[in-house]
């Protein structure tokens, strides 16, 4: 019985899906839940299990097609066994047998089979117009770029006499179009940049206190809720409180309206091979440290597995971002629309400050809150970075709802 692949039910907001690869060929043998193949979205890179066992019969879409919700991309043939490989002559059956022959001098070694030429369609257009102007044989020319490939700048250092090898010689270059992912935070960013009226504020915050609590608390933090006490959920925590006392950075524009929301949602920006992406932890407002630390972590880990739904990425009234798990001093984070503001987190770095008029040196780390002028004024911004800081120089208060 033939069984049907569909692309699953994508939410409204995702119009369509591109193939990113396939793990099977067809008249291999497929197991149910295994991953088939992986869908591409602008937000989400998601798996396509089997529906059943059986063998792949029938794959209607390539690598790099665009697909989109319910559509059938594969057949299983359901029940049936891969077909064995055909028998070698090694393997096959002896034939009867024939009197001996003498047995034919021994050829003299052939000289080493020079790599089958590429296809001329099979060069980068560049490649193939310079070969063509130039009179060089691709063949004949060492490829320097992706998976050995033949690029423009080969042909020009070819047909000039350099080599790949000479010092100064190739310079490639590669042209690889955007994944979707990215071409859909390239669109966002620039939707930011011309949509929102973008100013950042500054301040900076001493965070011996949290490094002491963490050191002082951290052992039996982990002990009791089975996960490590990291700097994260400080700054969520602190977001969180500041945002119920300062309603407009939490609040986003619609039109001619400005939406307040109730609650904080917070989107935590997390680094992927494939690009940023930003799960949300919700109700933030409500969590204890336990419960953002292993909210986080399990982002984190879906993010690096592939594992992240698009529903986690929905939503968010409010983003962090830490560019100091990278070493950033300082930046100008982007606001993601419809959110109004985003905090940014950067390198702790111990630095001499003034403390009751005396010189000592202290864990510092610059915070920064890029926001919507349009409807957040700049003292709104520094009052909330200023509870920001007094929050997380003084942790306790957290703890208290202060």
């Amino acid at each position: 019985m033939a069984t049907e692949v569909k692309v699953p039910v994508l939410p409204e907001s995702v119009s369509d899906a591109v193939i990113a690869a396939w793990h099977k060929k067809a008249g291999e043998a497929v197991k149910r839940d295994e991953n088939l193949l992986d869908l591409e979205t602008d937000k989400v890179v998601l798996e396509v299990p089997a529906p059943v066992d059986g063998v792949l019969k029938e794959i209607k879409f390539d690598t790099g097609a665009t697909v989109t919700s319910q559509q059938v991309i594969a057949v299983i043939e359901e029940g049936a066994v891969a077909a064995a490989p055909a028998a070698t002559a090694a393997t096959a059956a002896p034939a009867a047998q024939e009197p001996p022959k003498a047995a034919a001098p021994a050829p003299a070694p052939a000289a080493p089979a020079k790599a089958a030429p590429a296809a001329a369609a099979e060069l980068p257009p560049g490649a193939r117009f310079a070969a063509a102007t130039s009179g060089v044989d691709p063949a004949e020319v060492t490829g320097t770029g992706r998976r050995g490939m033949v690029t423009k700048e080969d042909i020009v250092n070819y047909a000039s006499g350099k080599t790949a090898g000479i010092a100064g010689g190739a310079r490639p270059e590669e042209r690889v179009p955007m994944t979707r992912m990215r071409a859909r935070i390239a669109e966002r960013l620039m939707q930011s940049k011309n949509s929102i009226a973008m100013l950042t504020s500054f301040n900076e915050v001493n965070l011996g206190k949290v490094m002491q609590m963490r050191k002082e608390l951290g052992e039996q933090f982990e002990k009791a809720h089975g996960i490590k006490l990291g700097f994260m959920s400080f700054f969520a925590k602190a977001a969180a409180n500041a945002l119920q006392k300062h309603p407009i950075i939490n609040a986003s524009v619609d039109g001619n309206d400005i939406i307040y929301h109730g609650y904080a949602d917070i989107s935590v920006a997390v680094a992927t091979d494939k690009g940023l992406v930003t799960p949300v932890l919700r109700n933030v407002e409500r969590m204890g440290f336990a419960e953002i630390e292993k909210g986080i972590a399990g982002f984190a880990k879906a993010a690096r597995e592939g594992g992240l739904k698009l529903e986690d990425l929905q939503g968010g009234t409010f983003t962090i971002t830490n560019g100091g798990t990278f070493g950033s001093l300082m930046s100008t984070p982007i606001v993601n629309p419809p959110q109004s503001a985003i905090l940014g987190m950067h390198a702790i770095k111990e630095r001499p400050i003034a403390e009751n008029g005396q010189v000592v040196i202290a864990p510092m780390m610059y915070i920064a809150l890029s926001y919507d002028h349009r409807i957040i004024d700049g003292k709104d911004a520094v009052l909330f970075l200023v509870d920001i800081k007094n929050q997380l120089e003084n942790p306790h208060r957290m703890l208290l709802g202060m």
